[in-house]
């Protein structure tokens, strides 16, 4: 029983403790607010990607609390971006993350990837990779 009888809660704050370790395992850092900021900054520059009814699916795979994360700040009219080429993807990233010391690069972008392939169906990760641009597609491994 949860000491606030809030099991949700309890589940979604310990799934999303488990995503965190594990992408921090797979990084080799030592700090989870830096995976924790990769892995947000990440999703967002993949949803930005997505049409809104991928973008919905794709969530409704992510543990609660990290598929808020997901969708704040989130402009459906902004949405799909245009933006198709890697470079563009993989520096908006990397404006969120430059501060970070750990930070190596787009291999550090693919390991939240493999996280995903990790921690998501592979149907679904298909059809999001599918929705993305084949040069940001690159990034991701197949599941």
């Amino acid at each position: 029983m949860s000491a606030q009888g809030l099991q949700v809660i309890d589940h979604t704050v310990q799934l999303t403790h488990e995503w965190i370790n594990e992408l921090r395992e797979r990084l080799e850092w030592t700090s989870a607010r830096d995976t924790l900021r990769l892995m947000r900054v990440t999703l967002s520059a993949v949803r930005d990607h997505l049409g809104h009814q991928e973008a919905a699916q794709f969530a409704a795979q992510l543990p609660l609390l990290i598929g808020g994360m997901f969708f704040e700040g989130w402009k459906p009219a902004d949405t799909p971006i245009r933006e198709r080429n890697r470079a563009g993807f993989v520096l908006r990233i990397e404006a969120n993350v430059a501060d970070v010391l750990d930070y190596r690069g787009p291999e550090d972008i693919r390991a939240v990837f493999q996280l995903l392939n990790n921690r998501v169906s592979h149907g679904e990760v298909n059809d999001v990779r599918a929705g993305l641009p084949d040069a940001i597609r690159s990034l991701w491994p197949p599941p």
